[in-house]
């Protein structure tokens, strides 16, 4: 087992093993005084799943129910959460029982966000299924929903008494997700780690997939344990999410997914500060060939222009800029603000 310790306002660990699934219970049962928990899953990760970790929480003492929504980003509304909060009302869940997320992104943010927000507030665990949960979300205490204006726009910060990764759930994954998980995976090599970037080029991802779990939230553990709500540094764990989260609402949330959309942005942001001398040359080429490697996209089919004038509602906004992370290199990026006025100079649209 690996294990990585968030040391944030409410500490936790990360445990990382090969059928933890099977053992959720035990590790869960120490940390919390809970007589309930309602598992949060989707129509996908449910049926193969909740089973396996409900059983392992009942063996431990709880009482468990699950909820299941609608798999897929378009569930990802308010109008989801007020149908979680009416579950756990009906199965008399109180301030000190528990909500395990079991699932991918969209799963963890919401069963995460209704741990924060209902009865003000109760325990929580995050059990990443897809890639893009293990190596990302799961891990820095943010929950989030979308409104039809914009993504992860409604949302709080609220850190999860424990993950459980469980690189076994990825057998499972199709494809289309194992690649948008990398899409996650390329930005953390893009930002911190020249060696995974390497790594990833000459390797098959899948063929150290544990070593790329573990460095990734190692590296998002770093990053958030210095800024836990997200005021600095953080915001460099937003590299090509300023223009991703652009392209996923021109794509309505649909057809597109995360970690490509981050994969385009990526691309798209590199080209752009490569041409105003910001970024190394050849920096940009070696990012969408690794992406083309991984199959994931470097470009998309909206102009420039629609894609900037998307990022306009986006939550990293302050007053007249909006924040935007450039590489210097790989494995070295920096924050820079641009005014929305100056747009259309420095994107040439």
């Amino acid at each position: 087992m690996k294990t990585v310790s968030v040391k944030t306002g409410r500490p936790y660990e990360i445990l990382i093993e090969h059928g933890i699934l099977d053992n959720a219970g035990e590790y869960i049962r120490p940390l919390t005084k809970a007589i309930r928990a309602v598992i949060i899953s989707d129509t996908n990760v449910s049926p193969i799943y909740s089973d396996r970790v409900k059983n392992s929480l009942e063996k431990s003492g709880f009482e468990t129910s699950v909820f299941v929504f609608e798999a897929g980003e378009s569930s990802k509304r308010l109008s989801t959460i007020e149908k979680m909060y009416t579950h756990l009302f009906e199965n008399n869940i109180t301030r000190t029982d528990i909500i395990i997320a079991l699932g991918g992104g969209v799963t963890g943010d919401m069963a995460g966000f209704a741990a924060a927000t209902y009865l003000r507030g109760i325990d929580f665990v995050q059990i990443p299924t897809s890639l893009l949960a293990q190596v990302d979300s799961s891990v820095g205490g943010k929950t989030a929903v979308d409104l039809p204006t914009g993504k992860n726009l409604v949302g709080a910060f609220w850190q999860p008494i424990l993950v459980l990764i469980d690189s076994d759930t990825l057998n499972t994954l199709p494809e289309k997700f194992f690649k948008d998980g990398l899409g996650e995976v390329v930005k953390y090599g893009c930002i911190r780690s020249k060696s995974l970037f390497e790594r990833l080029e000459n390797e098959n991802a899948k063929d150290f997939i544990d070593d790329i779990i573990y460095e990734c939230v190692s590296i998002k553990r770093d990053v958030v344990e210095r800024d836990e709500r997200d005021t600095g540094e953080r915001a460099i764990l937003n590299f090509g999410h300023t223009l991703g989260h652009a392209l996923e609402k021109l794509n309505d949330y649909t057809n597109l997914t995360h970690g490509e959309a981050v994969s385009a942005g990526s691309a798209i942001i590199t080209r752009i500060s490569e041409s105003h001398g910001l970024t190394a040359i050849g920096t940009a080429q070696r990012i969408e060939n690794l992406l083309e490697k991984y199959d994931l996209p470097t470009n998309s089919e909206f102009p420039l222009s629609d894609i900037i004038n998307a990022t306009r509602g986006d939550k990293k906004s302050t007053g007249k800029s909006i924040k935007f992370v450039f590489l210097k290199e790989i494995g070295e990026c920096f924050v820079q603000k641009i005014d929305t006025a100056d747009f259309g100079e420095f994107f040439g649209v």
